[in-house]
């Protein structure tokens, strides 16, 4: 993990050594100044989601206004962009994957955590958790492949942007692959005595 402390000490590189760190360095210019297998976020949501916005993760929302439809509750193949937060300056973006349940979901994502002590790698479907006090995905947590576990930082979420048409998404309604089995396996669950744990399940490979 870096030390902000080391990267404080040299003024001129400590924004993009930190931004580096917490998942920065997300647009369209950086990518082939690191190499062939180096990924940003804003291609990868791009190239998943259909939705053709260019530039830094931190533009996106506004770029999105007028162009596609936002709103604040997750859907399979919306695009979540995260605020710049915690020393990063340029926001991140992932794809939402699944919806899990109103506080879960899993998005795939690129140049989050490093993986094999590098960065700008994909990580499909991993866990975001909401942890705003409103369930409203205004602060997550997300899936920290080094820990093997949720990272402790609550991230600010601005929004979600759907690949459609402004006005045509209902906001507020949590969209599942699974909704119509849902109710089926809370009944299982019940009868079986055992509480719900997606996180669990995650950590265990069940989803």
């Amino acid at each position: 993990m870096l030390s902000l402390a080391a990267a404080a000490s040299s003024p001129a590189s400590a924004r993009s050594a930190i931004d580096d760190a917490l998942a920065g360095m997300d647009d369209d210019r950086s990518a082939a100044a690191k190499g062939p297998d180096y990924l940003e976020c804003v291609p990868y949501a791009r190239q998943l989601s259909g939705i053709q916005i260019y530039g830094d993760a931190h533009t996106w929302w506004k770029q999105a206004k007028g162009r596609y439809a936002t709103g604040r509750a997750p859907r399979i193949g919306a695009v979540m962009a995260m605020e710049p937060y915690a020393g990063s300056q340029l926001g991140h973006v992932a794809t939402v994957s699944k919806v899990v349940d109103s506080r879960t979901i899993l998005v795939s994502h690129a140049n989050w955590s490093p993986i094999e002590g590098q960065r700008g790698r994909i990580e499909k479907n991993v866990a975001v958790l909401d942890v705003s006090p409103l369930n409203d995905w205004s602060e997550v947590r997300v899936w920290y492949a080094p820990i093997h576990n949720l990272g402790n930082t609550h991230w600010p979420v601005t929004g979600f942007i759907y690949n459609a048409r402004p006005g045509t998404v209902q906001d507020g309604a949590f969209q599942t692959a699974d909704a119509a089995a849902a109710p089926r396996e809370r009944v299982k669950a019940r009868k079986k005595g055992r509480r719900s744990d997606p996180i669990g399940d995650i950590i265990a490979g069940n989803y």
